[in-house]
């Protein structure tokens, strides 16, 4: 049953994005070119809707609401129309940020504090537990409104959030099947196959973009999911959602030093995102797109290698993330052209050894 609605989910959303880029066009929800842009012409966007009508098909069809996190799922199902509606919103209006960030706080609320899904405690690795309480539904919301923004800065690019989010979610899936959590299995690859599906129009060069009513959509679904497989468990375990959301949650990180260090206002968009910096470093914009894939490929095998681990292991995992992090960072002027202090000791210690031979 599973395999046969995800092909629903699949070629549903295939059938469905060339309607969507039709109604795009027709009620004005475009894409104009500026400068901080790489498409040439005027395209329509709104495509994130294609994606959450196949994964409206596919819980129908499913119905996993059946399953032991059901008392969750519909929080989760409103609060993905309430994200919906947000997105599709400012695709056609560009609404304020303000208004667009009441949206997410509105979708998080719901889940949060209707449907009961919180991070309440952690276990730390050498023992204790640190019990958020009151702060419970806070650190919460600002999780799930924090991997939604994630998510929608690095929709920059032709199937590049749309891919990120893939990579995501299958890694979601199967970190949630070893662990025997089948609904989150089944609704991560649910909206996965509904995503692969809009790919085909929106891979570079692409006919339609999924706008913020896909971007915002992913990143809400992706943060609520992994906080379902990961709340209240050890301090180890709760890192593997951030590993899994490497990449956006790096992009985003270092979009918010870069803005503190040139003294401008966070809110304030730049032209210097991860897929700005490797453009600018020579490579193509599909490369650029495959590139940022297979980084977000390797922190999902980063995570499951992360979660086999023993303590001492994981830490290893994370030193050599963080500095493998910090070279990319460097070597593309993610935070400004000059930043590089790791390369510069690495070429001060590599000529002492050459001379000490």
């Amino acid at each position: 049953m599973l395999y046969l609605t995800l092909a629903i989910c699949f070629f549903t959303s295939i059938l469905m994005t060339p309607l969507v880029k039709k109604l795009a066009f027709k009620i004005g929800a475009t894409d104009k070119p500026n400068y901080r842009k790489v498409h040439s012409r005027i395209m329509p966007r709104l495509g994130g809707l294609a994606i959450f009508i196949s994964f409206i098909v596919g819980i129908l069809i499913f119905n996993p609401s059946n399953e032991p996190f059901g008392e969750f799922h519909v929080s989760i199902v409103i609060g993905g129309i309430i994200i919906i509606l947000t997105g599709m919103l400012d695709d056609v209006k560009e609404i304020s940020p303000k208004l667009k960030l009441a949206g997410q706080i509105a979708a998080a609320a719901v889940v949060v504090i209707y449907g009961g899904l919180q991070v309440e405690f952690i276990k730390l690795p050498f023992g204790g537990i640190i019990d958020f309480g009151y702060l419970s539904i806070p650190i919460t919301m600002i999780w799930i409104i924090g991997i939604t923004n994630a998510i929608n800065l690095i929709d920059g690019l032709d199937g590049l959030a749309g891919g990120v989010s893939t990579i995501a979610l299958l890694t979601i899936a199967g970190m949630s099947m070893v662990m025997g959590n089948q609904y989150v299995t089944i609704m991560a690859l649910i909206v996965a196959a509904s995503t692969v599906g809009f790919l085909f129009y929106n891979f570079h060069p692409a006919k339609i973009f999924m706008g913020d009513t896909g971007a915002l959509f992913l990143g809400y679904i992706i943060a609520v999911l992994s906080l379902l497989g990961y709340k209240n468990v050890t301090f180890i375990s709760l890192i593997i959602p951030i590993i899994i959301l490497g990449v956006p949650i790096s992009d985003t990180f270092f979009a918010i030093i870069r803005r503190l260090v040139n003294k401008q206002p966070l809110s304030a968009p730049d032209k210097s995102h991860l897929h700005h910096c490797l453009l600018k470093s020579g490579f193509t914009h599909r490369q650029t797109v495959l590139l940022i894939y297979f980084m977000a490929a390797l922190f999902g095998l980063a995570a499951f290698i992360f979660s086999q681990a023993t303590v001492w292991g994981s830490m290893i995992v994370i030193l050599t993330l963080l500095f493998t992090i910090e070279l990319v960072v460097e070597s593309i002027g993610l935070i400004r052209e000059d930043y590089k202090p790791l390369l510069n000791l690495l070429k001060g210690i590599k000529p002492s050894n050459v001379k000490n031979r």
